[in-house]
């Protein structure tokens, strides 16, 4: 487990999250593999949540995924999305879908990760692969 710290949006964090965090500050968007349940898991742990090994390293995945489900957040500023994105190596992770309206994400909507520099720190959002509707 690592000991470095590094600072998200005024939270240091450290372990398997510093890893994570600072891999996207560098531009790579890598998830935790157990090696021996050969299973991807997120959030980032030192423990396989899927058998318990501590036997983990760190993979690039494809980057696609399909659209989990998906809420429309009103706000003074402007909706936006929030989604339950299904990583083809089957870990969900929690997001948003860029670039199209809000109303227009539909569970099963086939998107693809970018690592966009948001205002604190890097996050990953995903784009849609379809044809907008």
């Amino acid at each position: 487990m690592s000991t470095v710290k590094h600072s998200v949006a005024d939270v240091v964090v450290s372990g398997a999250e510093a890893h994570y965090f600072g891999r996207l500050a560098d531009g790579f968007f890598e998830i935790p593999r157990c090696l021996d349940c050969d299973r991807h898991h997120f959030y980032p742990r030192v423990i396989c949540p899927h058998c318990g090994s501590d036997r983990l390293q760190w993979a690039s995945p494809a980057g696609t995924g399909t659209v989990y489900s998906t809420t429309v957040v009103r706000h003074k500023d402007g909706d936006y999305n929030v989604c339950l994105i299904e990583l083809d190596e089957g870990p969900r992770m929690m997001s948003r879908v860029s670039g199209v309206d809000p109303a227009g994400v539909r569970i099963g909507m086939r998107v693809r990760a970018a690592i966009e520099q948001a205002e604190r720190a890097p996050l990953v959002v995903f784009h849609a692969l379809e044809p907008r509707q």
